[in-house]
């Protein structure tokens, strides 16, 4: 990867601390955002999903620090899906996926990222109800699969899952999300490696950008943030390049 060969990198390089700042701020390390926009800028996918692995360990990391402080994670809750999702991450992280069907599978699953920003997901329940084992092991070992295959952390669909079915409430959710997206990636990462794929040095690069923003999201967000219309802005551009993988 060339940093310096894409061309308008710089409008890339300016938007990428905010998808960043966006995606901690609720709990998310961003990797769909990172993904749909390195398809909009012509990344090649070989680079694609070891760099989007990469900058969600440092942003998902950072979100998870500021909404554990506030005393939202739920650690049972994490340990349900994590115990399935992290070895499911790392088989996903070792197979190679044709670039036509990765394009794909990528614009499916920005659908949810579109969703989660639009607040489709957003309510909070008064009733919360218990998970199963099997339910935590199904969910979990199914979405690290995908998360390792394309790239993601996974958070952009565990979180509506766990408010949807009224597992924990909203900031509880984005805690949960933000380490089973660390984990999540550093599996994914894990299985990337052992496949023989390197990390190009300029991806640091990025890495060092993007946590200005994720810093700033995950502090905001984890307290009151709640900022409609860069949420919009920002679901706009995923829808945008959603369309663009689909038909490509």
């Amino acid at each position: 990867m060339n940093l310096f060969e894409i061309e308008n990198i710089w409008i890339f390089l300016v938007i990428l601390p905010i998808v960043a700042f966006m995606y901690a701020a609720v709990g998310h390390g961003g990797a769909s955002g990172y993904l749909a926009m390195m398809a909009l800028f012509g990344f090649v996918p070989e680079t694609m999903k070891p760099t989007a692995l990469l900058l969600n360990l440092f942003v998902a990391a950072i979100s998870f620090i500021h909404y554990a402080k506030t005393g939202h994670f739920n650690k049972k809750l994490f340990f349900t899906f994590a115990i399935a999702s992290i070895p499911f991450a790392f088989i996903g992280g070792m197979i190679e996926v044709d670039a036509s069907l990765y394009k794909k599978i990528l614009a499916v699953l920005l659908v949810f990222a579109i969703l989660r920003l639009l607040n489709v997901y957003g309510k909070e329940m008064n009733e919360i109800k218990e998970v199963k084992i099997w339910q935590g092991l199904a969910v979990g070992g199914g979405i690290g699969f995908f998360s390792g295959l394309i790239g993601i952390g996974g958070g952009i669909i565990l979180s509506p899952i766990i408010l949807l079915m009224k597992w924990g409430k909203m900031k509880e959710a984005a805690a949960v999300s933000a380490l089973f997206i660390w984990v999540n990636s550093a599996a994914g990462m894990g299985g990337q490696l052992s496949s023989g794929v390197k990390i190009d040095f300029q991806a640091f690069i990025l890495v060092g950008i993007a946590v200005v923003g994720g810093f700033l999201g995950g502090y905001l967000g984890s307290k009151k943030l709640n900022n409609k219309g860069l949420r919009y802005m920002l679901a706009f551009v995923l829808a945008t390049a959603s369309i663009k993988l689909f038909f490509a």
